[in-house]
């Protein structure tokens, strides 16, 4: 019992009685480490290095991550020796903790304005989205130090700018323990998933809620990066892989750039993966975890809420890299120093061949434009080699069975669905009108760098407006929101509509166009009006009383006969019949009295 109970937790209740439950270590249950020794371990200092510029994670010996004080002390201080650096704060946390972003460029431009002049790529490169999952930031620091007093890779600042975000959940990051990441090999302690108010920043790129995301939706307006890398740790099966990636597909909103990333990219950085002693791969996701032989599915095209897709929906080249959770820490570090280092040197090589397809996907204007993608799973699955794990099922007494992965390698052949198809789009109006009592809607515009026109005079304008005839209230919170869900499409209505002074107009023929119609288009599923921020439209603030109703009803009846035909094919739905409300607002709405607002989405098609 060598690594015995290291404490107590998991208070229950049992009985009125609280009970401790013992604590069993995670390391005592995960699947066994595949043995490693890559060649990549040379790229880190000793442990008893007596070298100025060893990262924390380097002294620990490649087992520990450092606090957020420990870290942005390391970077002050390499900030101060590097005249190639400089550390900026992009904002605050929900509990008043700077979110610091390290600028590295070679011609010392450490301001947007000055870096909007520089020739380079701009690559932003981001760590702890998860707090837990912070690879990212323990690879920055060695890649820093190289870049600049350690000199291993000088020569990369000649060609790119660097913008590097250690820590992006830094609330999340300080609430740190060696019980966050249960399926995690290391470090020794991690950071929480969420934030100070339990929100996940890899779910709010588009409503932008967090004060930590509207800092970073500022920094991509006001840095223009030309390339954004997400640096995760997985969930998930066991397999050989140490270092996987991806991004959005050909089939979504910027297949220039999806051609760029699957083209010219992964080629060289796949093979400088393999150079160095790791086994890299595309994201790996299996259709059901505990049957892990049975087939994958390809991640692409997914909702914006999350990082790459939201970069292939404002046409920003978009990495998501996940780092396998039952690797060593060291072995996921090494191998984001890796693929980072890897990643410049390919862009910088490649520059013009980056911006012909970011410039490609930005003149696009589709119409109509995809809303959301689904996987098709009636397509047949494509066959790939896949290096996976042995397992096998086995009996349970806690689960009634479960899946134990053994260690051993095993290649096999899996099928994989691939196949995207569209399940909603929307054709494009020349703008979108927003009204100005909806503050809250323009903010979110401004937040992510759309371009926006404000009436200074109203206009009457004929226009095209959506009922929602089946909106509801969710019946959960979901992300800090109450969101609508729409259970049947939207209609269009035409209409001539005076707008007020202050209404916003939001054109589509810009370069974030597409990106301004997932916002405001009804049925994309990351719509401010599916997250919510347009609940006042389902209210209803006028009635009437059945005994002014039924007379006018009866009136009504009389003088349409079409109208009473009508209303006899309602008469047969039993249940309509035997509900007096149910037909006297059958008649209501087809008055003017009835509410022309109920259910109109105030957003106006140009």
């Amino acid at each position: 019992m060598a690594r015995a109970l290291l404490g107590l937790a998991l208070l229950l209740t049992l009985g009125g009685a609280v009970r401790a439950a013992p604590v069993v270590p995670h390391g005592d249950v995960l699947p066994p480490d595949l043995p490693w020794n890559g060649a990549s371990r040379a790229l880190a200092l000793p442990e008893g290095s007596a070298d100025p510029w060893i990262t924390p994670f380097e002294k620990s010996g490649r087992v520990a991550s450092p606090s957020y004080d420990e870290t942005f002390a390391y970077l002050r201080r390499l900030v101060a020796a590097a005249p190639e650096l400089d550390l900026v704060s992009l904002g605050k946390s929900g509990a008043g903790r700077d979110v610091f972003m390290v600028v590295a460029s070679r011609g010392q431009l450490f301001t947007p304005a000055a870096i909007a002049g520089s020739k380079k790529p701009v690559v932003l490169v981001q760590g702890g989205i998860h707090a837990g999952e912070i690879d990212g930031k323990d690879a920055g620091l060695m890649l820093l130090r190289d870049l600049t007093v350690g000199g291993k890779l000088n020569a990369l600042l000649d060609q790119v700018e660097l913008l590097y975000v250690p820590i992006f959940n830094v609330d999340g990051h300080e609430r740190s323990g060696p019980y966050n990441r249960i399926n995690q090999r290391g470090p020794e302690r991690m950071g929480w998933r969420t934030t100070a108010r339990n929100l996940n920043l890899n779910r709010d790129f588009m409503k932008a809620e967090a004060p930590e995301m509207r800092a970073m939706l500022g920094a991509i307006a006001a840095w223009q990066p030309d390339l954004y890398i997400d640096v995760h740790v997985t969930d998930g099966i066991d397999y050989q892989y140490d270092v996987t990636w991806g991004y959005g597909g050909e089939e979504g909103w910027s297949p220039a750039i999806s051609r760029f990333l699957s083209g010219v990219l992964d080629p060289p950085v796949q093979k400088k993966l393999e150079t160095a002693g790791h086994t890299p791969h595309y994201l790996v996701f299996s259709l059901d975890s505990d049957h892990p032989g049975q087939g994958h599915l390809k991640w692409q095209n997914g909702s914006p809420r999350f990082s790459d897709s939201y970069g292939a929906a404002r046409h920003l080249p978009t990495i998501l890299v996940e780092n396998h959770s039952l690797k060593s820490h060291e072995r996921r570090v090494l191998g984001t120093y890796v693929f980072l280092a890897g990643v410049l040197e390919t862009v910088g090589a490649n520059a013009a061949a980056l911006e012909q397809a970011i410039a490609d996907d930005r003149a696009r204007r589709p119409d109509p434009l995809p809303l959301r993608f689904d996987l098709d799973a009636g397509a047949p699955p494509v066959e790939i080699d896949f290096l996976g794990v042995e397992y096998r099922q086995e009996k349970s007494p806690a689960a009634g069975t479960k899946t134990v992965f053994t260690g051993a390698p095993a290649a096999r052949k899996v099928g994989r669905l691939e196949k995207v198809k569209i399940v909603a789009k929307a054709s494009r109006p020349k703008a979108y009108l927003v009204p100005p009592e909806w503050p809250e809607v323009i903010e979110k515009l401004a937040i992510h760098g759309i371009r926006t026109e404000r009436f200074e005079a109203p206009r009457q304008l004929e226009v095209e407006m959506y009922r929602l005839a089946g909106a509801k209230i969710a019946t959960q919170a979901f992300e800090g929101r109450v969101g609508i869900q729409l259970e049947t499409p939207p209609t269009l209505e035409k209409r001539k509509e005076t707008f007020p002074a202050g209404t916003i107009r939001v054109p589509t023929d810009q370069p974030l166009g597409d990106l301004a119609m997932l916002l405001l288009e009804p049925e994309s599923e990351d719509s401010l009006l599916q997250w919510g921020f347009f609940l006042e439209i389902l209210s209803r603030t006028e009635y009437v009383e059945p005994y002014v109703m039924a007379p006018m009803a009866e009136k009504m009846l009389a003088a349409d006969p079409v109208l009473g035909a009508e209303f006899a094919k309602k008469l047969e739905d039993e249940k309509f019949a035997a509900d007096p409300q149910a037909r006297l607002q059958f008649f209501y709405q087809k008055t003017p009295y009835f509410d022309d607002r109920h259910l109109l989405y105030p957003v106006a098609r140009e």
